[in-house]
């Protein structure tokens, strides 16, 4: 018999940590090869474990709500094989050499969702992603941070003592003598806040409050507001072809594929080749300074069942033929539905494409998913009559058509540039050969 310990996984570069939300196993079962062993989640996505051995868990290392460090061990399992026996430690695992080298994962941890940073204190106190974003939110000082007590390992603040916290904290009534103000916890980049306007509330109305990701999206969309410059172009494009094509190839790509093959695949993969003709849509801002993407990440935008908005990245879109795409954009639309992604699978995006005629919307005008620079729109195909130019004189005949629209950030992209984008794209679509195979 030997023990193997499950650790908590790599979940990406920026990802330092996470929650223990949920453990799908107990003490006593039975582990099968690759079967999901407990459920996880970090300030950007929920996911599982799965176990890399088969036999039986002994021992659980971290109960529920726990914060675990990637890399340390969760769990122990019995094997019958030639496992490689491991000394077992429920400590915290060795921190890193240098505190500038935590804080400097964290930081990426939270920018990516573009979440201010909220410094350590002098104290050299350790607070998860969650207990900051959260501190954020709620305008919570530092000193008021450092005098929350934790109930978490070495005496760490969770997510429910700080909860607490704020429960407690709005549930007090204020008082009438002016008190000493605190200092708020500096921000990195964060424009003056601005007064809020009153909001009357009438007996019959109902208070929703927000989740947790529904204000990270909500500010992730003020600061992209409030970065860029944003200007849009519109263009109509005839996809009758690719309509035609697709209806005629569909059962057979099904078939041979095991896909269904919908219209978002197709546009994606035109998006993609638009793309290598223009790289410099492709880039990042950064201060005085241009960042040109060498891999072209295709960020695609889908709606969970709650409301909310999650973007899944296409990694390296350009190499991927159509069949390739079709899997790749069928794959992560499905996961991101049950929640399922990985932390890397909604990271490090350089352009991102959002299908607003899901929803009938015949256009739109979406906000750049920052650090990027541009965002696409999809609008709804619809049958319309449109003027048919021929040699022998032009008709009046149906067409299928959409809408694009496209955001650019104006600091850095001009007019002609998003104009010939989508210009270029219309060429790549409208050209599409119905004879083609797939």
């Amino acid at each position: 018999m030997a023990r193997f310990e499950v650790k908590l996984p790599k979940m990406g570069e920026s990802v330092a940590e996470a929650t223990i939300t949920s453990w799908l196993k107990e003490v006593g079962d039975t582990i099968e090869l690759d079967e999901a062993v407990v459920e996880i989640a970090t300030d950007k996505v929920d996911s599982e474990v799965p176990s890399e051995v088969e036999g039986t868990l002994v021992e659980i290392l971290f109960e529920k709500d726990a914060i675990v460090q990637v890399g340390e061990t969760i769990a122990i399992i019995e094997t019958s094989g030639d496992v490689t026996p491991t000394v077992v430690s429920k400590t915290i695992a060795e921190e890193p050499k240098e505190v500038q080298e935590v804080q400097q994962i964290i930081d990426n941890a939270l920018e990516v969702v573009g979440t201010p940073i909220l410094k350590t204190s002098d104290s050299g106190k350790f607070y998860s992603p969650l207990v900051r974003n959260i501190a954020q939110t709620e305008g919570i000082s530092m000193e008021e941070l450092e005098n929350i007590e934790g109930s978490g390992k070495e005496g760490r603040v969770t997510k429910e003592d700080i909860l607490q916290f704020v429960s407690n904290r709005k549930s007090t009534p204020k008082t009438t003598i002016k008190e000493v103000e605190t200092p708020k916890i500096v921000l990195e980049n964060t424009p003056k806040e601005q007064p809020k306007v009153p909001v009357s509330v009438n007996g019959g109305d109902e208070i929703i409050e927000m989740s947790r990701m529904g204000k990270l999206i909500a500010k992730h969309m003020v600061d992209s507001v409030q970065t860029s410059a944003h200007v849009q172009s519109f263009i109509e494009i005839d996809v009758t072809n690719i309509v035609k094509w697709r209806d005629k190839v569909k059962d057979a790509f099904f078939k041979r594929e095991g896909e269904k093959l919908t219209f978002t695949p197709i546009l994606m993969h035109a998006v993609a080749a638009t793309i290598k003709k223009y790289p410099m849509i492709n880039i990042t801002v950064d201060g005085d300074k241009i960042i040109k993407r060498k891999n072209i990440n295709l960020g695609m935008a889908a709606a969970l069942p709650d409301g909310n908005l999650i973007v899944p990245v296409i990694k390296n879109a350009d190499q991927l033929n159509l069949v390739g795409m079709t899997k790749s954009v069928n794959d992560l639309a499905n996961r991101a539905r049950i929640n399922q992604l990985k932390p890397d699978e909604i990271q490090n995006g350089t352009y991102t494409v959002t299908n607003v005629g899901s929803f009938g919307s015949v256009m739109g005008t979406p906000i750049i998913n920052q650090p990027q620079v541009a965002i696409l729109a999809l609008g709804a195909i619809r049958k319309v009559p449109a003027v048919i130019e021929t040699p022998e004189g032009d008709f009046i005949g149906i067409r299928q058509k959409m809408f694009v629209s496209h955001s650019y950030d104006h600091r850095v992209v001009n007019g002609a540039l998003g104009g010939m984008f989508i210009s270029t794209l219309k060429d790549i679509l409208e050209s599409w050969d119905v004879n083609q195979d797939f």
